[in-house]
């Protein structure tokens, strides 16, 4: 499905349902908004079919960031974090969905933070979910480092830094990511847009919105995996850190990395679905 949103065209997808019957009432359901990684290398069907389980406590709605997936492509100089967080908010009004949850994951944290700081307001609560709020390349290189040792922490540094390693090299790189990534087949349902990619990236590598935190007046879950180097713990703690005090909580889960669904299920999915529900 598609709807017109800020001058875009946005692609977006549901599970579950918004109201169920309760007896001789509909019972209204929280709504979760879904925002992938990037830039450019990644849309929502990496959440597929994983979080269609939030489908027991919410409505899940899976979205593609303009110039991302099935979304609609645009001039690469146009676009940007904040860009994307607005369409957040213009979506989520489109659609009627009234104090959205809004999950972020990776780069999807980064305009999912910029959401909740520019609406004050409009979310129910937000789930920063392995994302950082400031690009610190030596804090993503020792992490590396400390996961992966000191060959592939060169090679992160080198292509995170914008000198871009080969497809051999990389592999090294995001085996690293976590005890368990999505494997090829589940990458090659992407739709990727390498000009956003090489554009965001230099976004990416310019980011810092710290202060930007002090303007989220809604709860918020920073959660992250023990064993993340890209964004490792922390960058998590520096957000709770930056948010306004009583509004976050951190929540670090062992033996999981960057997709931390995937390694710790047992512990990650009864920790969102309790935030949800609440």
């Amino acid at each position: 499905m598609h709807v017109e949103v800020n001058g875009a065209r946005l692609w977006f997808d549901v599970d579950g349902t918004a109201l169920e019957p309760d007896g001789p009432v509909m019972r209204e359901r929280p709504t979760i908004v879904l925002i992938h990684g990037g830039p450019g290398s990644y849309d929502h069907s990496y959440f597929k079919p994983d979080f269609a389980r939030l489908a027991r406590v919410a409505q899940v709605v899976y979205l593609d960031l303009r110039d991302h997936g099935r979304s609609s492509r645009h001039d690469p100089a146009g676009w940007s974090f904040e860009v994307c967080a607005d369409d957040v908010r213009a979506f989520c009004d489109a659609l009627g969905i009234a104090r959205p949850i809004v999950l972020g994951h990776s780069m999807g944290g980064i305009v999912a933070m910029l959401y909740g700081a520019r609406h004050p307001g409009h979310a129910g609560g937000l789930i920063l979910q392995s994302t950082f709020a400031r690009f610190d390349l030596g804090r993503l290189t020792e992490g590396f480092r400390r996961i992966a040792g000191d060959e592939v922490a060169e090679l992160a540094e080198r292509d995170f830094g914008g000198d871009p390693v080969g497809d051999a090299d990389w592999d090294r790189v995001f085996m690293a990511y976590g005890p368990v990534v999505p494997d090829p087949e589940q990458l090659g349902r992407r739709l990727q847009n390498p000009a956003v990619g090489e554009y965001g990236m230099t976004r990416l590598r310019e980011l810092d919105v710290v202060n930007e935190l002090g303007r989220i007046d809604t709860p918020t879950l920073v959660c992250v995996g023990l064993l993340d180097p890209v964004t490792p713990v922390e960058a998590s703690r520096e957000i709770v850190e930056g948010l306004p005090r009583g509004l976050g909580r951190l929540e670090v889960i062992e033996g999981a990395g960057h997709f931390p669904w995937k390694d710790a299920p047992d512990r990650y999915w009864p920790l969102i679905e309790a935030f949800v529900a609440s």
